[in-house]
């Protein structure tokens, strides 16, 4: 059976066969919900590709929750059977043997940058890399299908399908088993906030987009507009299938800001309780990890104490807090961190950095330059968990939405780095390095799409340079995202890894992350815990947690890490 929700036309037909082939068309029946079946079995072709006429208009539309897009966003679907994959994880607990994404190190990994092939059989190949590194969950982008052969994944528009350009969801089954065989977990990127404008058809089939409320990127998804069950049952039962038939332990969920909703209950929290009934009947732990922009703690508090019940979120203010301090930028949402304004007035860089590190945010209700405004709330840092905060030194953003999209390797010195690795690597959060990181890749990554729509195209590149051009950078300075060479120039660069200063970074990470394994391991943090200080001279910033202490040479570039019962680790 094949069925789909279209509550507002008259009639919807649907077109099947094999590829190739013209297409046969048969009526299906409607029940009182709006949903819409055809009583045939899928499973009795070889290969299947199926799309929906609705009310007899052309072209046939795909399966709003269509699984497999070979032909495009705009192409018909692709039966899969998500029973195919023959699975060899029965014995996986979860993450680190059970104790879950929290307090693990996570591994930011595009898949399609990722190796030079961009698939995610390819990516199999280096995940004993990632084993060595000291990786407990790799973070993959979103993979739903969009439009041409790659992108950030930020434009899906077939939120269950899994891009046919990385390999197809077969081939994503085979990379979380190839994971799990080797211990890493595996967490998922999704975005439910907006749809991307190409290929975008689910406004076609019904109400999943409401003008009640606004995004940066347009209508809101309608979560509490007339018709808003069934949208919010989309994205549940979106969220449950990767977990249940396609074995992730981690969703990551985009900007979750933007999900306006004004009902009895939060999409958050309903989708937080969903979960945790998954997991029970799993047998291992799932995560939900929320990128927020709010300063909010009552993200991470369960749903029976009035929170959104997500396991943690990310903490933008403790990379802006190291960003600034390291690099000296203090322009935009920067501003605040360099001190001396109304959010922290009395002290410099390393004072606002020294607040976060101890503090998680800086912006907990005070004035934030950038906003305008009063921002976040206040953060109980002796109950909170510190694990509760994802904390990084890059992610995808941070890099790719500069405008040439240099890495902080690209601007600092091996030994600058290496200071911030150890900050955040050895404090309370959940640390999150962004691949290539650990050893300085050379390779930036840029912001590229492959829009195949030549207007889309032009304006993607009309508004990339208007961003940057009003900062003082030209035309012929900034990427053409549209440019293969653009998503070329982003592939990390593997050869890299034997020669310096690449190699003496990479070890620099390795014994950070195995020292933090050692002393920290499965356990609870606060941001209570840590105490930071600046020396007299102004340059040397000191950080200790658990009996580690951190102490960095802004002078020189230089930083010593002293644990108890281990040597010094000193860089360079």
């Amino acid at each position: 059976m094949i069925e789909v929700w279209a509550p507002d036309v008259a009639r919807v037909e649907i077109e099947f066969g094999a590829p190739g082939e013209s297409p046969a068309r048969e009526p299906m029946a409607r029940d009182d919900r709006g949903w819409w079946r055809w009583e045939g079995d899928p499973t009795a072709y070889p290969v299947l590709d199926y799309a929906f006429v609705l009310d007899g208009e052309s072209p046939a539309l795909p399966d709003p929750r269509s699984a497999w897009q070979p032909h495009g966003v705009d192409g018909p679907s692709r039966w899969f059977d998500v029973a195919a994959h023959q699975w060899a994880d029965a014995t996986w607990r979860g993450p680190r043997d059970g104790a879950g994404t929290l307090g693990g190190v996570v591994y930011e990994c595009h898949i399609g940058t990722f190796t030079d092939e961009g698939t995610f059989d390819a990516a199999i190949a280096r995940l004993d890399y990632l084993v060595d590194l000291g990786v407990d969950v790799v973070e993959i982008l979103p993979v739903a299908a969009i439009p041409g052969r790659w992108g950030w994944g930020y434009d899906g528009v077939d939120l269950y399908a899994v891009h046919d350009a990385l390999g197809g969801p077969l081939a994503f089954q085979r990379f979380v088993d190839a994971c799990h065989a080797r211990g890493l977990g595996v967490c998922l990127d999704v975005v439910y906030n907006h749809l991307g404008p190409s290929g975008n058809y689910l406004g076609r089939f019904g109400p999943y987009f409401t003008q009640t409320h606004t995004t940066p990127w347009g209508p809101a998804v309608n979560l509490d507009a007339p018709g808003s069950d069934e949208v919010r049952a989309f994205i549940i039962d979106n969220a449950l299938r990767w977990f249940r038939d396609f074995h992730v332990d981690a969703l990551r969920l985009d900007a979750v800001h933007a999900l306006v909703d004004e009902g009895e209950r939060h999409l958050l929290a309903e989708l937080s309780d969903s979960v945790a009934a998954l997991a029970d009947s799993l047998g291992r732990p799932l995560d939900l990890i929320a990128e927020s922009d709010l300063n909010d703690t009552a993200m991470v508090t369960t749903t029976a104490e009035g929170g959104l019940g997500m396991t943690a979120q990310w903490a933008d203010d403790v990379h802006h807090g190291l960003h600034v301090a390291l690099t000296g930028e203090t322009q935009g949402y920067y501003e605040d961190f360099g001190g001396g304004t109304r959010s922290l007035p009395d002290g410099g860089p390393l004072d606002v950095l020294a607040h976060v590190l101890t503090r998680g945010f800086l912006h907990d209700g005070r004035w934030s330059t950038f906003r305008g405004r009063a921002w976040g709330k206040p953060i109980d840092v002796d109950s909170l968990d510190g694990r509760r905060l994802v904390t990084y030194l890059q992610t995808h953003d941070q890099v790719g939405n500069r405008a040439t999209g240099d890495r902080i390797s690209a601007t600092l010195s091996p030994g600058r780095q290496a200071i911030g690795a150890a900050l955040y690597l050895l404090g309370p959060g959940t640390p999150m390095v962004f691949m290539g990181e650990e050893f300085a890749t050379s390779a930036p990554w840029q912001f590229f799409t492959d829009f195949t729509d030549e207007a889309m195209a032009e304006a993607v590149r009309a508004g990339r340079r208007a961003e940057f051009g009003a900062h003082g950078w030209t035309a012929d300075e900034i990427p053409d995202p549209q440019s293969r060479a653009t998503r070329d120039a982003s592939v990390l660069r593997w050869d890299e890894l034997s020669s310096e200063p690449h190699a003496s970074l990479l070890r620099w990470y390795t014994d950070l992350i195995a020292l933090r394994r050692s002393v920290i391991g499965t356990d609870t943090t606060r941001f209570a815990d840590v105490t930071c200080h600046v020396e007299d001279d102004g340059k040397t910033f000191v950080m200790s947690h658990r009996g580690m202490t951190v102490s960095a040479d802004l002078g020189r570039d230089a930083v010593t890490v002293s644990a108890p019962g281990i040597p010094d680790l000193v860089f360079p």
